[in-house]
């Protein structure tokens, strides 16, 4: 048997980076309301940054981050960069249950782009885990009821750019730590953000920087503990327990923010679900089930 197999561990981790995601939602909306999200996001890779040099240094330091596959980095990090605008700026225009719902279509983008990049194999059941997503977020937005909200087109979008980001991870970790991944994800985001972000800059509120901290700390370690979650377990235990994110940003939202389920928003997350219990019996050990921002 596996030493490092163990069930127990793995729920510790995962639910650390649950925690992690749903902490970052409520941080995010505070930091969002008073400053451009090009500035929450520079804020957020430096500060980041900083916090993950102790982990840096406890596998080898700087040395242990060289990297061969540099522009695939860079590609990477241009596509979670989208995602994460993306994310940042769907948090502040719909409910958190809709937006945790919408951006778990996420796996049926990345199944579809593996067989496009990778050259996967598109089975029936992949199929069909993208037919129940697509489902869902049709009758979570109801086109033709009314005005679509902007909102959910924009985290749809979101969802497709980490799609493609995750995509772009399997192909790095044939040869990349997780942590040097991480790395040079905040080295390049903040090189990215560095022009856009000081373009909008203003000095944060006092009260601000509470969340802004929160944003960075649970920003870098929600990747963190879902990569330490997969070691000590199959993904096909992992990524059911993710799907906790969805009733717990809900009861978030409803106790926090006052926002009221409706029966759509069941609905289309209900069969969001089904479509990614179709998927994750495909994941292999130590890769990255999903992508957050």
């Amino acid at each position: 048997m596996d030493p490092l197999h163990s069930p127990l561990k793995a729920a510790l981790w995962m639910g650390a980076s649950i925690a992690c995601f749903i902490v970052m939602s409520v941080a995010g909306r505070v930091a969002t309301a008073e400053l451009d999200v090009f500035q929450v996001m520079l804020i957020r890779s430096v500060i980041g940054f900083l916090m993950l040099l102790p982990l840096v240094l406890s596998v080898g330091g700087l040395r242990a981050m060289r990297t061969a596959r540099p522009l695939q980095h860079v590609g990477r990090n241009l596509a979670h960069f989208a995602g994460q605008y993306a994310w940042l700026v769907a948090l502040a225009m719909i409910p958190l249950a809709q937006l945790v719902a919408i951006e778990f279509t996420q796996p049926f983008w990345t199944a579809l782009l593996a067989m496009l990049v990778l050259g996967e194999r598109m089975t029936w059941r992949k199929v069909c885990a993208l037919v129940f997503g697509i489902a869902g977020v049709l009758v979570i937005v109801q086109p033709g009821s009314g005005p679509i909200d902007p909102g959910h087109l924009v985290m749809l979008a979101g969802a497709v750019f980490f799609g493609i980001s995750v995509v772009m991870v399997k192909l790095l970790t044939r040869t990349e730590s997780v942590v040097r991944i991480i790395f040079w994800m905040l080295i390049i985001q903040t090189a990215m953000g560095l022009v856009p972000g000081i373009w909008v800059w203003r000095a944060p509120p006092v009260e601000i920087w509470p969340a802004l901290l929160v944003v960075a700390f649970t920003g870098t370690y929600s990747h963190y503990c879902m990569a330490r979650a997969l070691v000590h377990a199959e993904a096909t235990v992992v990524v059911p327990m993710d799907f906790l994110r969805m009733p717990l940003m809900a009861l978030v939202g409803w106790a926090v923010y006052a926002e009221q389920l409706d029966i759509y928003t069941g609905i289309g997350a209900l069969l969001i679900l089904l479509g990614n219990l179709f998927t994750f019996r495909f994941r292999k050990r130590k890769t990255l089930p999903t992508e957050t921002p």
